[in-house]
């Protein structure tokens, strides 16, 4: 892999782990649309990707530090009393909707590791990751009122979330998307469903690298050739992913009705498209 495309793949991955367009996806089907010469069985892809991981997961703690450092000292039971019972209620419910990627994830790996080679299966399930945000914007709009925010949340609130979180399990589905859906199915407003969804992905991908820790030790030989142009690009994801979290918290913040429905159009497109031009060869 150039250093060019090293980057390239980063840039690819820092945007669309946050953007509600699935991450998994992207790194399947555009490396196959535009010729992108990447072998992922090489020895050195595995530790290239956990640098990745690593990168967003640290930029997502950087933007949410305040919330994080407000968490910890709550867990610590310093400040206001009612302050703490907050953050350690927040805590709780991260940890909630965290627990069924762990459960599932592990249940699920090996049976749905191999499609994640498949473009094709990966752009049909874009189009299918368009159709969840659509019917998530369809079930928010029958909810009365205009949405509550993360401290109103529910421990069950918090279960369901992280159960539509699991959808991203499946490539072409978006882990970002499918929980920002869940938290609008439970009457949340764009915003908090942003900000709970990016709370929650920061120990999911930081896990997700831990996870591969040893095979990353295994195949350490193999990755020292590439390492310093896998810690470019793990700059360069963590830089992106920044810049994409707070678009993105922007862009809820000012958009509460069909907030998703650009994205939706845009898998749809995106999925339709590499459905033709990838079995065609072009």
């Amino acid at each position: 892999m150039t250093l060019l495309t090293a980057i390239l793949f980063a840039f690819l991955q820092g945007a669309t782990e946050l953007f509600p367009v699935s991450s998994l996806g992207h790194v399947v089907i555009v490396p196959t649309l535009l010729h992108w010469r990447i072998d992922q069985a090489a020895p050195s892809f595995l530790p290239f990707v956990v640098l990745l991981h690593v990168g967003t997961a640290t930029a997502l703690l950087l933007y949410f530090w305040r919330e994080w450092w407000a968490m910890f000292t709550g867990l610590l039971g310093r400040g206001d009393p009612g302050e703490v019972d907050a953050q350690r209620g927040l805590l709780l419910r991260l940890v909630v909707a965290t627990l069924p990627a762990v459960i599932i994830g592990f249940a699920l790996k090996k049976p749905i590791q191999h499609l994640f080679a498949s473009p094709e299966i990966a752009a049909a399930f874009l189009i299918a990751n368009g159709a969840v945000l659509v019917i998530g914007e369809k079930l928010r709009r029958r909810r009365t009122g205009n949405g509550f925010g993360i401290g109103q949340m529910t421990l069950r609130d918090a279960m369901i979330i992280g159960l539509f979180q699991c959808l991203a399990f499946l490539p072409g589905l978006s882990r970002s998307g499918s929980a920002i859906v869940g938290g609008l199915t439970r009457g949340l407003d764009h915003e908090a469903a942003a900000r709970f969804a990016f709370l929650m992905a920061t120990p999911v991908i930081a896990g997700a690298a831990v996870v591969e820790v040893p095979h990353l030790l295994h195949h350490a030989a193999a990755a020292r050739g590439m390492f310093g142009t896998a810690v470019i690009a793990a700059i360069v994801a963590g830089v992106v992913a920044y810049l994409s979290t707070a678009f993105l918290m922007r862009y809820f913040r000012d958009h509460d009705r069909w907030a998703l429905g650009p994205f939706a159009i845009y898998c749809a497109v995106l999925g339709g498209l590499s459905l033709i031009l990838i079995p065609a060869g072009i």
